[in-house]
C-alpha cells in the first residue's frame, strides 16, 4: 500500500461518536500551546472548533483546531513544517482546497487532532466560529445537532465523508445561509 493509499484509508475511518469528555478543552489547550511555540506569529489566532468544543456534545474524539493565517499562501507553505511537527495530510486533498489546508495528528495509531488552517477573519474562519458559538449558547439547538449526528453516524458509520456532507444542511441552517 502506498503512503497516499494508507492515508486515504486512515481518513475514511469509521464514524464512532462518544459522550462529551471534559478533558477535550485541556487537550486543545495543550496543542494550542505547542503550535504557538512551534509557529509563533504565523498563526494569528488558534481556536477550538467542532463538536469537542461544545460542552456536553457527543463527538468523534478528535480535537478540531482552527488556525488563522494571512494570506492563504502562508497556509500552503505550512504543509512541510506541520508534517515535520507531527501532522499528516493528503497532498491530493489539500491541492483540491482553495480556502483552507487540512492536517491530522495521530497518537498510537489513533487520530487525535484535525487542524484547519484558513485565512484569519475569512468567511471560513467566521462561519466555523459562529457555528460553534451558536451551539454553545443554544442547548436546544445543540441537542438537535446531537440527535442528527447520532442518526447520521448509524446511517454513514463506514463513510466519514458522507457523514460530514450529510450534516451540511443543518450547518447552513444554523449559519442562516
Amino acid at each position: 500500500m502506498t503512503p497516499e493509499e494508507s492515508l486515504h484509508q486512515a481518513i475514511n475511518q469509521q464514524v464512532a461518536l462518544v459522550p462529551y469528555d471534559p478533558n477535550w478543552p485541556l487537550l486543545f489547550a495543550r496543542e494550542q500551546e505547542r503550535l504557538s511555540q512551534l509557529f509563533g506569529p504565523v498563526f494569528l489566532d488558534i481556536q477550538h472548533i467542532g463538536s469537542t468544543a461544545i460542552p456536553n456534545m457527543l463527538a468523534k474524539p478528535v480535537i478540531d483546531i482552527l488556525a488563522g493565517v494571512e494570506p492563504m499562501p502562508v497556509a500552503v507553505g505550512l504543509n512541510g513544517p506541520l508534517c515535520n511537527a507531527g501532522y499528516t495530510t493528503s497532498a491530493q486533498f489539500n491541492a483540491s482546497l482553495t480556502d483552507r489546508q487540512w492536517f491530522m495528528r495521530w497518537s498510537e495509531g489513533v487520530r487525535t487532532h484535525h487542524l484547519h488552517v484558513v485565512v484569519y477573519s475569512s468567511t471560513q474562519w467566521q462561519e466555523r466560529l459562529q457555528f460553534r458559538d451558536t451551539l454553545r449558547h443554544d442547548p436546544q439547538l445543540a441537542a438537535q445537532y446531537a440527535a442528527l449526528k447520532t442518526q447520521l453516524a448509524q446511517q454513514f458509520g463506514d463513510d466519514r465523508e458522507a457523514y460530514t456532507d450529510a450534516k451540511g444542511e443543518f450547518v447552513r441552517t444554523v449559519l442562516g445561509s
